[in-house]
């Protein structure tokens, strides 16, 4: 799991909105009108920070319109807040000293989305947000689509050759015709109220509503069917303060039979999607330690989980007897008392290790982590620094486990317990549970062994 509190900040081109997000979840919020002016912005995104921060917050997203070079945190071009050329990141972790993770807003919708929202468990997914302008953004094999490093302007797909001039300086891109601008001037253009709703328009009948719909919906379904046969998604979602009359406009102009098909889906976190994606991409990028526990109790095949993942990720391996083992066999025996303390003081070892860690590191802890208490657990992880943890549950039946133990028995260095300890080992294992402090995918440890299952699902959990 991504552990920890982040403030994600959605800056569009009327609001500036901020959120403090754990798990998914909003804590706090906070906004302000925006402004065209890059000092201006840094400013009202200063006091939005200060709103909503607090002692657990680790990291900051931020989600901008236009053009954004994701690895140098460079605004390439923008609109209505236009911070290209501007040291927007260096302006705002200098004035927060926490690490900031700076993306396209339509790029922290998709993610927010994807992590908690209409789109999880895709890998292949397309969004378009309807707002001020048209945003867009790509997910492939489940990393976002970047190109040359800006790629998924979608907004500025082109629909018509013969249309109106768009900022990016093309003629008839889709954010000409689709956007919530472009619906206030087909407004306009129908002689209707600019304050008319798109979603009142929807329940009328009369020429100049199906005009409206019809100029505003139908380029968005022409856009959408192009990057349906360019792409194929597993869906199209379509999100934004927009999202929901356009998508619901959507349904009078069906796509027609062609080989080409997806879903196009709402998108479910409605505005909410920008600032959640921010903060969940704030929290994946900012420095990380994870850690895998490959748990269960001894005997339980661990060991042989531990290798194979290993063998799979290049991670490497931290196991409790790896730690204990050398004392055992250079002390002298010692009894039972002995062999528990010397195992209380590996474990502490092993975290000790994992905090000395560069940052970015990645783990495996092989360990039967109930002989301890969880809240022993908890303070080392804490003390180890780790953001990212997921539990591996090895189990077998308390016989085959109490007969693994004890056909080990001539290997083991003297100090472990010995064949009187077997009957004690199967009843711990019939009664033994995870940790139940992260993910969880249990192994059966009868059956050979497959990584590749363990790999996959770390990561879909840690992508």
């Amino acid at each position: 799991m991504t552990t920890g509190t982040a403030i994600g900040i959605d800056i569009g081109g009327t609001r500036l909105r901020a959120a403090r997000v754990t798990g998914g979840v909003i804590e706090a919020r906070a906004s302000a009108d925006s402004a065209r002016d890059p000092a201006e912005v840094t400013a009202r995104v200063l006091e939005l920070v200060a709103k909503v921060r607090n002692e657990a917050v680790t990291a900051i997203g931020i989600g901008v319109p236009g053009q954004v070079h994701a690895a140098t945190g460079r605004v390439l071009s923008g609109g209505y807040v236009d911070l290209s050329g501007f040291d927007f990141v260096g302006h705002i972790e200098s004035a927060t000293a926490l690490p900031v993770a700076l993306e396209n807003d339509a790029t922290m919708a998709l993610l927010g989305e994807a992590a908690y929202g209409a789109a999880q468990g895709q890998q292949n997914v397309v969004m378009l947000t309807i707002g001020t302008g048209i945003g867009g953004a790509i997910l492939d094999q489940g990393q976002v689509l970047r190109g040359r490093g800006a790629a998924g302007q979608l907004g500025h797909i082109g629909i018509d050759p013969q249309g109106r001039k768009c900022v990016c300086g093309k003629i008839g891109c889709v954010e000409t015709t689709s956007s919530g601008t472009a619906f206030g001037v087909h407004l306009a253009e129908a002689g209707l109220p600019p304050d008319t709703r798109a979603e009142d328009l929807l329940t009328r009948s009369d020429p100049n509503a199906r005009a409206v719909i019809h100029a505003w919906a139908a380029p968005l379904r022409a856009a959408i069917d192009t990057l349906i046969a360019t792409l194929n998604p597993d869906c199209v979602l379509i999100g934004g303060g927009a999202g929901t009359p356009a998508h619901a406009a959507l349904a009078q102009f069906p796509a027609r039979d062609s080989w080409f098909k997806a879903a196009v889906l709402a998108a479910s976190l409605g505005d909410d999607a920008g600032v959640i994606g921010a903060a969940t991409t704030a929290l994946k990028n900012r420095p990380h330690k994870r850690a895998v526990f490959v748990n269960g109790v001894p005997a339980s095949g661990k060991s042989g989980v531990a290798r194979a993942l290993s063998d799979a990720t290049g991670w490497p391996i931290l196991a409790l007897d790896t730690v204990k083992n050398p004392f055992l066999t250079i002390l002298p025996p010692g009894d039972r008392l002995f062999n528990r303390t010397l195992g209380r003081a590996s474990y502490a070892a092993i975290f000790d290790l994992i905090a000395d860690a560069p940052a970015n590191t990645t783990v495996i802890i092989d360990a039967w982590f109930g002989f301890q208490p969880i809240e022993t657990l908890q303070a080392h992880i804490q003390r180890a620094g780790l953001t990212e943890i997921a539990e591996i549950w090895c189990h077998a039946p308390p016989e085959t486990i109490g007969a693994r133990y004890t056909a080990r028995l001539g290997s083991r260095p003297a100090g472990h317990p010995g064949g009187d300890y077997v009957p004690e080992l199967v009843t711990l294992a019939q009664g033994a549970k995870p940790t139940g402090l992260a993910p969880r995918i249990e192994v059966d440890t009868t059956k050979p062994i497959n990584a590749k299952p363990l790999t996959d699902w770390l990561g879909n959990l840690w992508r």
